[in-house]
């Protein structure tokens, strides 16, 4: 009760009997409470990363602060148990007298907004380290079972199975200390090469270290403004390289549809010039027919006209025909008969030569035609 007494008496800065809380709803007497435990719950957070900030600070005089932490409180006590004297004016310069200012609250808070970071960066870096540790122990560990299979596979290979002695069925112990000494003689050797490598390695080690140490004297050491200027170029040469691989991506997407569109109308101009070579060939061997069909029908023609001539020259003798003797006449009509043979035999041959000619001609309209859509195809797929 008391503390709620002086409570009050802070809030409003008047004495008892005057008191406006009086007249105030249970909603609004709850809402005041709410304020203040929240006001706490803020000052009390302010007071521990104001303890935090003094005792990096001030480490020495980390004992002699926890009694100065408790006079605020012994000063708001005697403010409580005598705020029914004190007026509101002198209460609040009290209170600004304890309080911080609002710059010195956001210097504290950045301050050790930057030290959590800095512990976070420390935290990863020790994590990193262990991680980089284990990864170290679990390669060494995986090359360390390598190995051993590999040894267990060679021994079971020479010793055990092929150092077995066909007459006993023992192992010949020549061959084992043989194995051993190989073994041996090659772990002799890697130890040498490692031993010359770990000397070349300590070379440079010191080379380096003198290289570190002739900068240090010339003052070409970067400071740490340094590395954060280098640590933002990289970052904004990394942030440039990965928008030159997204174009780079981008360029990329489109020279492959460019080479999937390149190749497909490739396969298409391809397989018309075949199509325009064959029928190019079909063309010139239609027309060697043609011209080998011409030439047989103006021969055949020709010798119509050499049979029709001399159809027409016996039929003329056939007119101015006189009764010959029986053997002339058996004569005339066998040579007749042969002669009529012939004629029919050559009318035949034109009539098949003339069939031949149309259905040629009209094969030969069919590839032209074809041909000529083909070239109007060809011709709208350029365009």
């Amino acid at each position: 009760m008391a503390d709620s007494d002086s409570i009050l008496s802070v809030t409003t800065g008047t004495d008892q009997h005057d008191d406006p809380l009086a007249d105030l709803t249970d909603e609004q007497l709850f809402q005041i409470v709410e304020d203040t435990i929240h006001g706490n719950e803020v000052i009390r957070s302010e007071t521990e990363m104001f303890e935090k900030f003094f005792r990096r600070v001030e480490p020495k005089e980390t004992n002699s602060f926890q009694p100065n932490l408790h006079t605020p409180v012994v000063h708001v006590q005697e403010i409580h148990n005598r705020g029914r004297k004190r007026s509101r004016s002198k209460g609040s310069a009290i209170d600004k007298l304890l309080r911080l200012t609002a710059e010195q609250k956001c210097d504290i808070a950045q301050r050790e907004l930057e030290e959590l970071r800095d512990d976070i960066d420390k935290l990863k870096d020790e994590s990193e380290r262990i991680l980089d540790n284990y990864r170290a122990g679990l390669e060494e560990a995986e090359l360390r079972i390598t190995e051993i299979k590999k040894a267990t596979y060679e021994f079971d290979r020479d010793i055990c199975k092929g150092s077995i002695n066909a007459r006993t069925g023992k192992v010949v112990a020549e061959k084992v200390v043989r194995y051993f000494e190989d073994k041996l003689k090659w772990r002799d050797t890697l130890i040498e090469k490692l031993r010359l490598k770990n000397s070349t390695l300590k070379v440079q080690k010191k080379k380096l270290q003198l290289q570190l140490k002739q900068k240090e004297e010339m003052g070409e050491v970067l400071h740490e403004v340094d590395f954060n200027q280098l640590k933002i170029e990289n970052q904004q040469y990394l942030e440039k390289i990965d928008e030159k691989n997204q174009e780079l991506l981008r360029l990329k997407l489109m020279a492959g549809n460019t080479l999937q569109v390149l190749n497909l109308y490739k396969k298409k101009l391809h397989s018309l010039t075949a199509e325009a070579e064959r029928l190019q060939t079909e063309i010139i061997s239609r027309e060697e027919m043609l011209l080998r069909f011409g030439a047989e029908s103006h021969v055949v023609e020709e010798e119509r006209l050499v049979a029709e001539k001399k159809n027409n020259h016996l039929r003329q003798r056939l007119a101015d025909f006189k009764v010959p003797d029986v053997q002339d006449y058996v004569e005339k009509k066998a040579n007749l008969t042969e002669l009529q043979k012939v004629v029919k035999s050559w009318e035949r041959k034109v009539e098949i030569a003339q069939m031949a000619l149309k259905t040629h001609k009209k094969y030969w309209q069919q590839i032209w035609s074809q041909s000529q859509q083909l070239n109007v195809w060809s011709h709208q797929d350029t365009k």
